[in-house]
């Protein structure tokens, strides 16, 4: 083989590895800083592009533009009244701007943990235990607005920030334990009590109601009974009875009265008379009250 032949070789080998070096395919969601002999130069974002080689060259590879979650360890944190506890945050975030994400801060991950546990522990310092553990969604809140206004000069935008656990001392769990059965305690009492009560209540109306109903029942029977007995005496008098009918039902009454406490019985001679039969009732009526 000539030399000229091997150095075209060699050159045609040279050219290709260059014009590889020379291409740079970016992906979706992720972007590529570019330095140009130590200097920032450019930003390459999803496609293909063409840098030169040997004096272009990429600052730590690709940068994820998509939203990441940071789960952070336990941190001591102290309230307003001297209570200790351990809470962990996670905090969702997103890169917004590669350069600043590169040349804005050192380890940016590292800077967010310390920041959100300098942040959480002013907040909670400022909360006493029981609004500590009732106030997550303002802690968050605050905490979100807080972050993201400090890392906006690293490209980074704070999505969301969450507190995942917060765990009080061992005495402080057993104490809220304890409070919350005595609380359940009470509730169960109260709403046994009302249940009585409503209970007595119904009972009560329900007496109340089966009386009034017996008392109408009773007033409607002699309601009917005295209707009763006003139209037979309405028919008896409509029909204009003899003398005989009379005295037959004046013996009638004689015997009913005979049968009853009175001991003595007056019978006028003419018994045919009606209104002597009357007379002598109306005494021994009256004759008989006297005794009792």
């Amino acid at each position: 083989m000539s030399p000229i032949l091997v150095v075209l070789i060699v050159l045609a080998v040279v050219v290709f590895f260059i014009i590889v070096l020379s291409v740079r395919i970016v992906r979706q969601s992720t972007a590529v800083v570019i330095e140009r002999l130590g200097k920032f130069h450019r930003l390459l974002n999803t496609g293909i592009h063409f840098i030169v080689p040997f004096i272009d060259r990429a600052v730590g590879g690709p940068i994820s533009l998509k939203e990441r979650v940071a789960d952070f360890a336990p941190q001591p944190v102290i309230t307003k009244d001297n209570v200790t506890m351990q809470i962990d945050t996670v905090v969702y975030f997103q890169v917004t701007d590669a350069k600043l994400f590169t040349y804005g801060v050192e380890n940016p991950i590292r800077a967010i943990e310390n920041l959100t546990a300098t942040t959480l522990r002013n907040l909670v310092g400022e909360l006493e235990l029981d609004g500590t553990l009732t106030s997550r969604d303002t802690v968050n809140s605050k905490m979100r607005i807080i972050l993201d206004e400090a890392t906006d000069p690293w490209g980074i935008k704070i999505n969301r920030v969450e507190l995942k656990n917060i765990l009080p001392p061992k005495d402080i769990q057993q104490a809220m334990e304890k409070q919350m059965r005595a609380e359940r305690e009470r509730r169960e009492a109260i709403l046994k009590a009302e249940g009585e009560k409503r209970s007595n209540i119904l009972v009560a109306e329900g007496e109340k109601e089966s009386m009034i109903l017996r008392a109408e029942a009773k007033k409607a029977a002699m309601i009917a009974e005295a209707e009763g007995q006003a139209q037979a005496i309405k028919m008896i008098n409509d029909a204009n009875p003899n003398p005989a009918y009379l005295t037959l039902k004046g013996y009638e009454a004689l015997k009913v009265l005979a049968d009853g406490n009175a001991t003595k019985i007056v019978v006028p001679s003419e018994i045919q008379n009606v209104t002597g039969l009357l007379a002598s009732l109306k005494s021994v009526v009256e004759k008989d009250e006297e005794k009792k």
